[in-house]
């Protein structure tokens, strides 16, 4: 199946069971055949939300339906969608309609749906993409570690504030140091840790280094791998951000290649990344 076909499947099982309480990350994930992690990096660099606000979206979105054409008690109405009270559920859908519940049965306002998500096949690929396939062998990254959950996406709020804390208190130059292996640069690495705790990921900034641990650093072991490594020409988090887009639409889908499950690594190399003649790479381990 290939990843179109799977990330609908994903999106249909999502739909499905918008009602039901046992909707879960995982759950959806393996109708996608990948893991969680995974799953949900890649949904929400497609669609610039999180799985979970798609779900809370969509939820909020077919109360509201409810609520214009049935008779059905407001608490009746929260419980099916998951709120254990009406005060929650009141809090959530005024954030998202701009009213409260009761306020929908008197057509005082505006409601704002969010649809299902459908994929569409549209033409891409006029823009190049530059590329190689590498392989290198296993090399240890030192450097500090941070666990994050994926649900409700804190993993995207959580990594960026991790870098402004890196660079602000000098750990950035203290690893630029140890900089003593191939990849003269920074790395931000990310582990799934599906198999010993669902949901979870280490997510790693470091140094590829040769050289003894440092007290206050730790060491990961990156595997030998088959590495796609692509090309990021432009200002962060834009330009990084759009070739990830471009490597699930348009790469994958057009390569016989499969992510290998293994460490994936954004690579900044020195310069001001604010620039727009700044380069750096994505590392993805394929197989």
């Amino acid at each position: 199946m290939g990843w179109v076909e799977s990330l609908q499947k994903a999106i249909d099982y999502m739909e499905e069971h918008l009602t039901d309480s046992s909707l879960s990350i995982e759950n959806i994930a393996k109708q996608a055949n990948v893991s969680e992690f995974h799953f949900q990096r890649i949904f929400s660099i497609l669609t610039d939300i999180s799985t979970g606000e798609y779900i809370r979206r969509r939820r909020l979105t077919l109360a509201a339906q409810e609520l214009l054409n049935t008779n059905s008690k407001v608490i009746d109405i929260a419980l099916k969608y998951g709120y254990e009270t009406p005060e929650a559920f009141t809090k959530a859908f005024r954030r998202q309609h701009g009213m409260t519940p009761s306020q929908v049965r008197t057509h005082s306002g505006m409601l704002r749906s969010y649809n299902r998500l459908m994929i569409q096949v549209s033409l891409k690929g006029a823009e190049p993409m530059n590329y190689k396939i590498i392989e290198k062998e296993s090399f240890q990254a030192v450097g500090v570690k941070r666990e994050f959950s994926c649900v409700n996406g804190e993993n995207l709020r959580g990594i960026p504030k991790m870098w402004e804390n890196v660079n602000a208190d000098g750990t950035d130059n203290q690893l630029i140091k140890l900089n003593t292996g191939e990849l003269k640069a920074l790395l931000g690495i990310c582990v799934d840790k599906r198999c010993q705790h669902p949901g979870l990921i280490d997510y790693w900034i470091a140094a590829d280094s040769a050289g003894d641990v440092p007290d206050g650093l730790s060491a990961l072991e990156i595997p030998a791998s088959k590495w796609a490594v692509f090309e990021v020409h432009g200002a962060m988090p834009d330009a990084i951000q759009k070739v990830w887009k471009q490597i699930f639409t348009e790469w994958f889908p057009s390569n016989p290649y499969e992510h290998a499950g293994t460490p994936e690594m954004e690579v900044y190399f020195s310069g001001d990344a604010g620039s727009p003649d700044y380069y750096s790479e994505i590392w993805i381990p394929i197989k």
